[in-house]
């Protein structure tokens, strides 16, 4: 790779750069000063940014296109939030949601919509005949042998009531009482003693009267809001979000025993944000000072130090205000390119101060010096800079839209780069020329150390190949994690919360949603989705009108005549009772219940309730303030009663009813404006687990391909992704190749450069299989870095050994060597603070990071000088 091998236009450039920079040095500076200015100035006002994920990647991918037109239909579901509520008690939990779902209705600055899937005045009235026929009978027998209860509390709507009918029951004197009392004993002496220690508690009568969940967990509900998303903020999601937290906590000074959680997409995505950005000027203050430091032990210079710096930062405002002009925006992924710059762009700066202060130490003055350095240097940064730019070039054509614009942003900041190091650079060395350095520069190993790689030559090459062949080996087992949960902090709410679902097959945020263009079609895909294994069950409009309603209304007009007439009665206060007498006379029945040879409930119940009670009387006259402690266990078993009956009254009110009598407000999800039909298909596994994961996804596209949800997009997405890294890989490793090829016109020397990148990328992933650190939305944005970081370190070393300077001893005594060494480390000082992240992906980030930029540093300075040994005096290669 000789001189007169490049071509002349190189040689010329070079040398105009040089007199450049020697020459007008102060005009340069205020030129790059200048512009810099402007390129900040017009960054401030043009440069946005945009955090909308769905355009990560290209709209033309098949599972996009049914993206948007499933957003389109159904807009409701579209980048929602899940409002979780959870709580001990189903009353409570349903009273709770109903009441954030009419907060955020009010909320229309905040929120577009907000409803809740199970629950509406529709489903209320008909909630029996979505029962199935035998759970339908099952409860019909429960409130068959619970109405003399309910019909006796119709009348005696008190406490008093309570215990009365309780104490006649105790006594065999309410005989038509069919319902077992252990239950109900149970809850009434939970209830005394969660009082009695402080406890916020509220007896469940649903509970108590159904005994059964219906095949769905009736302590959690869910409601769907859709925020008002403001993309070209950072958090776009801020307001609403700051909204839902507030009214958590304020929800939860009035019902401290329900849990409020958000999770979805954009919680997800919210918490994402706040967790990489928290602590992160912190971070970056800490990598930056590393990285000063790294340089000033490469340096051993505060010149050098600070003009490096400013090399840097004009570099990085240039790239901005570049990407301001080309963009116009930036997205989660193109964001990196102040960190790719900032690795890569130093590394130039590195090379050349290092260069330059190695010709000050032999003697040379500082203006030829600066000339020398841009004549040997050039030309191997202007190789690096290209083959570098070759790498993010290529990810331009593919789909990963993301990845495509950091392409454009980072391939010309290289070349920026390029410039103000050829350029600003020495122009500031000509301004703050360093002083005569002592030629004893004194190095940080011993003198075997350097000499380790051509000593010990053929071992080093034997292993190196060994181990290339056992990396090779492990290829197969490279995974690519798809699920950008794994990713985030597993601390999270959202986080925890979203896995919480998964886990449901009710409610699981991974149910997906295929489009018909008919009813009938609909209902022909829900018939097949059915079929699958990984599919729990297919829903469509049809759904929503339950079979045999003939023989479920049977039931119900049953029920309606044996059960009391009063059940309005419940909602009218209750009266008020002398909790005190109440609870003295259970107690006095409870003592001769229990002396009775055949107790009507277990001994062991009656006799703990007894204990309870007495102490619990005991304890409330004693207290401060008594009337407050029994109001308190009033409150307790009767909170919740009135909407259990008022439930029971409303179902009993169900109607025959057909599909077009359907409200719009429920069609609506079912049907869109342009008569588009939906198909909600849920899993039967638990999609955490990612076979599970792959299987549902795998099963639903083989049945049908109109299909979408967010399993499909994550799969589809990692998927589309892994396609366009080895895309742009495969080609940029091939353009590199060629482009060497031209530039060297040797097969060798192009063969040596990519050796210990190959090298290190085979042993890298076999180190990514061994660790358990899998590629995936997060990590695999650095890979580009490792390539430049790569090619450059190779370039570096092949050229300094095919050009040795005189007296020149031990390769790894050269600015060459030092050059990778520190230009690798300062790398490694920025971004190896990432690995004891709390976010997942950007620890992940940071461990193949270190152990990227660790081997390609063992690959450049050990393997590659043993490969060359034998052949470094070989001046045509």
């Amino acid at each position: 790779m000789t001189g007169k091998q490049l071509p002349n236009l190189t040689d010329r450039l070079l040398g105009c750069l040089s007199k450049l920079a020697l020459r007008f040095p102060w005009p340069i500076l205020l030129l790059f000063i200048a512009v810099s200015a402007i390129g900040i100035s017009y960054t401030v006002d043009h440069l946005g940014i945009n955090n909308n994920t769905s355009e990560m990647l290209s709209p033309d991918l098949p599972f996009q296109k049914v993206r948007q037109k499933l957003d389109q239909a159904f807009p409701l579901d579209a980048s929602a939030i899940i409002v979780m509520v959870e709580s001990p008690t189903p009353e409570q939990t349903a009273q709770v949601a109903a009441l954030v779902n009419q907060r955020l209705q009010t909320k229309t600055d905040l929120f577009e919509s907000s409803y809740m899937p199970d629950d509406n005045p529709f489903f209320r009235q008909q909630g029996f005949l979505y029962l199935n026929l035998s759970d339908l009978e099952t409860l019909s027998n429960k409130l068959i042998d619970a109405q003399p209860f309910i019909g006796y509390l119709s009348n005696h709507y008190h406490f008093t009531g309570l215990m009365d009918i309780i104490s006649l029951a105790l006594q065999g004197r309410e005989q038509a009482l069919a319902m077992p009392l252990d239950p109900l004993l149970s809850a009434i002496d939970e209830a005394i003693v969660k009082i009695g220690t402080g406890q916020p508690h509220y007896v469940s009568w649903q509970t108590l009267l159904t005994a059964a969940d219906f095949s769905r967990d009736q302590t959690r509900r869910l409601v769907i809001a859709k925020p008002h998303l403001n993309f070209t903020q950072l958090m776009p999601a801020k307001p609403a979000m700051d909204y839902l937290r507030g009214l958590a906590v304020e929800l939860a000074s009035t019902y401290p025993a329900v849990r409020l959680n958000f999770t979805g997409e954009v919680p997800l995505e919210h918490e994402e944000l706040e967790t990489v950005s928290r602590g992160m000027a912190i971070s970056s203050l800490a990598s930056l000072l590393l990285v000063l430091g790294a340089l000033w032990i490469g340096f051993r210079s505060l010149r050098l130090l600070l003009v490096t710096f400013v090399a840097l930062i004009v570099g990085l405002a240039l790239t901005t205000g570049f990407a301001a002009l080309a963009i116009g925006h930036l997205n989660l992924i193109s964001v990196a390119f102040a960190v790719l710059y900032i690795g890569l762009g130093v590394d130039y700066a590195t090379h050349f101060c290092l260069r330059y202060k190695e010709y000050r130490q032999q003697g040379m003055p500082s203006e030829p010096a600066i000339a020398k350095t841009l004549e040997t240097i050039g030309i191997p940064l202007f190789l690096c800079a290209f083959t570098t730019a070759i790498g993010f070039f290529a990810f331009i054509p593919t789909d990963f839209k993301g990845v495509s614009e950091l392409g454009i942003i980072a391939g010309v900041g290289i070349f920026i780069g390029l410039l103000v190091s050829l350029t600003l650079l020495p122009a500031l060395l000509k301004l703050l020329p360093l002083s005569t350095l002592s030629t004893n520069d004194r190095s940080f190993l011993p003198d075997w150390a350097y000499d380790f790689p051509f000593r010990h030559a053929r071992a080093i090459r034997i292993c190196a190949l060994l181990l290339a062949v056992g990396a090779s080996l492990m290829l197969t087992r490279l995974t690519f994690d798809s699920n950008p949960v794994n990713l985030r902090d597993q601390n999270t709410q959202s986080v925890i919360a979203f896995k919480k679902l998964l886990s449901s097959k009710t409610d699981s945020p991974f149910a997906s949603s295929a489009l018909a263009d008919s009813l009938p079609q609909a209902d022909q895909l829900a018939a097949q989705f059915a079929k699958l294994p990984s599919v729990h069950e297919a829903i469509t409009l049809s759904s929503l009108v339950p079979e045999q309603q003939d023989e479920k209304l049977a039931l119900i007009d049953n029920l309606n005549l044996i059960m009391p007439t009063q059940l309005n009665r419940f909602a009218q206060p209750r009266e008020q009772a002398d909790v005190h007498g109440a609870l003295l006379k259970l107690v006095d029945s409870l003592q001769k219940t229990i002396a009775l040879p055949s107790p009507v409930a277990g001994h062991e119940l009656l006799a703990k309730l007894h204990q309870d009670a007495s102490n619990f009387i005991r304890e409330a006259d004693h207290s401060q303030n008594p009337p407050a402690t029994y109001s308190k266990l009033e409150q307790s078993l009767f909170e919740l009663m009135p909407y259990t009956m008022l439930q029971l009254r409303d179902g009993l009110t169900a109607s025959a009813f057909g599909i077009n009598d359907l409200p719009d407000y429920i069609r609506r999800q079912w049907r869109s404006d342009s008569g588009i039909y939906r198909v909600l298909i849920l899993p039967e596994q638990d999609l955490n687990n990612p076979e599970y994961l792959k299987a549902f996804v795998d099963a639903l596209l083989a049945t049908y391909p109109q299909v979408f949800g967010l399993p499909i997009g994550d799969v589809k997405s990692g998927e589309a992704i892994v396609a366009a890294f080895v895309q742009a890989f495969t080609s940029a490793l091939l353009m590199i190749i060629l482009l060497l090829l031209v530039q060297t016109r040797s097969l060798k020397t192009s063969l040596l450069i990519i050796t210990p990148l190959l090298l290190a990328a085979l042993l890298t992933a076999a180190a990514n299989v061994l660790l358990n650190n899998p590629f995936n939305f997060a990590n695999i944005i650095v890979l580009p870095l490792l390539l430049g970081i790569g090619v450059d370190s190779g370039i570096h070393i092949v050229h300094r050994l095919q050009h040795p300077q005189r007296e020149e001893h031990n390769l790894l005594q050269t600015s060459a060597a030092r050059g990778v060494f520190y230009s690798a480390l300062t790398t490694l000082c920025s971004f190896s603070s990432l690995a004891f992240n709390t976010h997942a992906g950007t620890a992940s980030m940071g461990v193949l990071l270190s152990i990227g930029i660790s081997l390609t540093l063992i690959c450049c300075l050990l393997v590659l000088p043993a490969l060359t040994h034998k052949t470094a005096a070989d001046k045509g290669c």
